[in-house]
């Protein structure tokens, strides 16, 4: 098609009579022979909407396409864009194009806690990944996950940051009214560790653990329940042989501090703060459990979703794109400064650095060093609640028959991943189940009730 041509490129008519090139009888075969030479018409639809913008500028300026060919002849391509461009700003209207339908709601609140594994929905607002989108967004800092919760069910907050299994809870009613709620982007993989007071530095193997009183951050998390399979396999019973009580992330060093517990399985930066105040050492990282599980997430309503599709798109366009950002190692000493200040994570930059860059102080004399200690990967696997499910019913916080797939299906949205990864530059799997490992054993999405019937330690 005419309007995808580069019209900055004397070779190529604009005309839509014959060929653009004019050395060929049809357009199929200027396209042709075009793919042979890599003239192609780019599958980018960044650059498609660019073309657009840039053909409709040339043929005002030149309603006679040879005057625009004579002209660019002269001056060269380089030249006339960037004389056109001072006239008419091209990279503004592709955006204003870009965006397509109007948004329905441009100023948003979005609530955070302040871990590092926010950090694609804290850093979009200072690098400027939601102006971008034409949203004005306002991250807000939150005390604990149950206030997340009701601010976003009370809609104080259009969008939030949360715990992976949250949206699959309030789906369902556990722990709240049911509300249908979406999770259509993790925010993080990985990104958490078991942390000990600095007492039990000889008291690693878990087994001599009983009678321990561990911290995590809200019942309904990957913390809980990666805590609980890990205890479990060591044969200590999460229920009976320790205490697990729920802690809000901020509070969790202070608690070890003053001896009201011995550790924790704690998102990041809350391990490294603990490392970095002398208080206590990193036992073992989450990914050691399970790598790659998910941990936060982006959350909204399905009303949200419904009600405000364009902005809702915006929304998570923004966040896939500065997820994008953050997959790239060496970002992530630029994210750390921009997510350190007081009124994101209220963190020293050199912890907030230790945790993204993945080479860090254990708190026992070592450095070590884990690219993937914590990453980001947006793509809500179907596969992940399905699990999650199973250790929400494994440890009786949902009874009953469990529509596995079905909900997993509802609140995970793999399909708008998929096509905003695309947009992002992302590749997004072509599947939205996959079987993977946790502690060695092998998890296939397909067989839910066998995997939990496989535990010796449950309360099924």
């Amino acid at each position: 098609m005419a309007i995808f041509r580069n019209p900055f490129d004397h070779r190529f008519r604009l005309s839509s009579k014959g060929c653009s090139c004019g050395q060929h009888g049809s357009e199929a075969e200027h396209a042709a022979a075009a793919a042979a030479d890599g003239l192609a018409a780019s599958s980018d639809e960044t650059l498609r909407l660019r073309r657009s913008v840039e053909n409709a500028v040339m043929r005002a300026l030149f309603p006679v396409d040879e005057q625009r060919r004579n002209f660019l002849k002269v001056v060269g391509a380089s030249t006339a864009y960037a004389a056109i461009n001072t006239l008419f700003p091209i990279a503004a209207a592709t955006d204003v194009l870009a965006q397509g339908a109007p948004l329905e709601k441009k100023d948003l609140k979005v609530g955070f806690i302040p871990i590092t594994c926010a950090t694609p929905i804290i850093m979009a607002a200072p690098m400027g990944f939601y102006s971008k989108q034409g949203l004005n967004v306002e991250v807000i800092k939150t005390a604990g996950w149950a206030v997340i919760r009701d601010k976003t069910l009370n809609k104080e907050y259009d969008a939030a940051h949360m715990l992976s299994p949250m949206p699959l809870a309030i789906s369902m009613g556990v722990g709240s009214n049911a509300i249908p709620y979406t999770m259509p982007a993790v925010e993080n993989i990985n990104g958490q560790a078991i942390t000990l007071a600095m007492k039990h530095k000889d008291k690693r193997d878990p087994k001599s653990w009983k009678g321990f009183k561990f911290a995590v951050p809200f019942d309904y998390s990957m913390h809980n329940y990666l805590l609980r399979y890990y205890l479990a396999e060591a044969g200590l019973d999460p229920d009976t042989d320790v205490q697990i009580r729920s802690v809000p992330p901020p509070e969790m060093v202070a608690n070890l501090r003053a001896d009201n517990i011995d550790g924790f399985l704690a998102p990041d930066p809350v391990n490294q703060r603990a490392v970095f105040d002398g208080v206590g050492f990193i036992h073992m990282l989450s990914k050691e459990i399970w790598d790659g599980h998910p941990c936060c997430a982006f959350a909204a309503s399905k009303e949200f979703v419904t009600t405000y599709p364009n902005t809702y798109s915006a929304l998570l366009k923004a966040i896939i794109e500065a997820t994008a950002f953050a997959t790239k190692t060496e970002n992530r000493k630029q994210i750390a400064e921009a997510i350190a200040p007081p009124n994101y994570l209220n963190q020293p930059v050199t912890v907030v650095e230790q945790v993204l860059t993945g080479t860090y102080a254990d708190g026992l004399g070592q450095v070590k060093r884990d690219a993937k200690r914590i990453d980001f990967d947006p793509f809500p696997w179907e596969s992940f609640a399905v699990w999650i499910l199973t250790q929400m019913k494994r440890w009786g916080q949902i009874k009953g028959d469990v529509d596995y797939a079905g909900v997993a299906k509802q609140v995970f949205l793999a399909t708008d991943a998929t096509r905003l990864m695309k947009e992002a530059g992302l590749t997004p799997p072509t599947a939205t189940t996959k079987t993977f490992s946790v502690m060695g054993k092998v998890f296939d999405p397909a067989k839910p009730e066998e995997y939990i019937a496989s535990f010796p330690i449950k309360r099924t």
